[in-house]
């Protein structure tokens, strides 16, 4: 598994949503004597970790759709250089705070299309119909006529996007008798169950979308090319407060600081600035800062931190604080809106 990932990550290295192999080292002082470790950069929160704060919601519109073009852009990509990721699921999506995107991890069942070695392909709920026959019959010393293709790794990221959309784990569903029958009757059945509220016509697209991930043919199943040109992605939408919440970036938003009234008195607005900026800068040198006085955004406050590990810091430390006799509400921000200039509206 070492050699194959470590391969998979040289060939596979400068893509933003994949993970970066800085390098390899020997650890000497494992239990099983000597192991070789792959040095590989440090990434936050995973799709597995979003869906249990979910809670059973599922995730906003903003994070399907971000999480879905992340990982289409890293399919389009791996399966150009002829590799098969073979093991995508929640635990292997994370999100990266530096670079604002979410990346894919875990290459050690990859291979390289029409190399299959192992015949154990993807995990349990996230595995493809033409992989669970491999499986079966693996099982019973048979060779499979099909083999695996790239297609495998779409339907685990159907299944990964389903989950995200209802909030709910889809491993008994997949693996049920109805499933194997009518499988789009299940996926309008998620579409339409009072639980889930989303507006009508983006919902409809990302059901298409998911439905052309999830063909029982592999021959039928959209490629992640094709996938990326679903109309669902033309779609604008604004991330929830607790995406901000559980998204870190590099700017911080803080809100509940100040009152209109400060906003109106320009020496008072000043001396707020000032002490904003000297409490942030406890946690690390403030790129910039800005309160705008006008909507969107009127007395919010934001601070762009050099680096996501500050932010963190920053966030942690000042959620809850008391400034001014109320309490503040520290989220993130999205960078590249940041410096668009861009406030969006509809947050709370």
């Amino acid at each position: 598994g070492f050699r194959k990932e470590r391969a998979a990550l040289e060939q596979l290295r400068g893509h933003r949503n994949i993970v970066t192999l800085y390098g390899v080292f020997t650890n000497h002082y494992s239990a099983h004597g000597p192991s070789r470790c792959l040095l590989l950069e440090l990434l936050d929160i995973s799709v597995s970790e979003l869906l249990l704060h979910s809670s059973n919601q599922g995730c906003s519109m903003w994070m399907i759709q971000h999480c879905a073009r992340d990982v289409l852009e890293a399919l389009a990509f791996l399966h150009h250089k002829g590799y098969v990721h073979a093991d995508l699921k929640p635990r292997n999506i994370l999100w990266s705070a530096e670079e604002e995107c979410f990346k894919l991890i875990d290459f050690g069942l990859s291979f390289k299309e029409g190399n299959q070695d192992v015949k154990y392909i993807q995990t349990d709920g996230y595995r493809a119909p033409e992989a669970e026959l491999q499986n079966c019959l693996a099982q019973a010393g048979l060779q499979s006529e099909t083999e695996c293709t790239s297609a495998v790794d779409l339907w685990s990221l159907g299944i990964v996007l389903l989950e995200m959309f209802s909030g709910m784990k889809l491993k008994h569903t997949v693996q049920s008798q109805e499933w194997k029958t009518n499988s789009s009757a299940i996926i309008d059945r998620i579409f339409a169950s009072e639980g889930v509220v989303n507006s009508a016509i983006p919902a409809y697209h990302l059901r298409d979308l998911i439905k052309s991930m999830l063909h029982c043919d592999q021959g039928k199943r959209a490629s992640a090319e094709k996938a990326l040109c679903s109309p669902f992605f033309s779609i604008p939408f604004a991330p929830h407060i607790e995406d901000l919440v559980m998204l870190p970036t590099p700017v911080l938003r803080l809100l509940n600081v100040l009152s209109d009234a400060s906003l109106q008195c320009e020496e008072e607005y000043e001396d707020i600035l000032e002490d904003i900026r000297e409490e942030c800068q406890k946690y690390g040198p403030v790129v910039s800062l800005l309160i705008p006085k006008e909507n969107p955004g009127k007395g919010q406050v934001f601070v762009e931190y050099a680096n996501a590990g500050d932010s963190k810091a920053a966030q942690k430390m000042l959620t809850g604080k008391i400034f001014d006799g109320k309490f503040v509400v520290a989220t993130f921000y999205p960078l590249s809106a940041y410096k668009r200039g861009y406030l969006y509206q509809n947050l709370l």
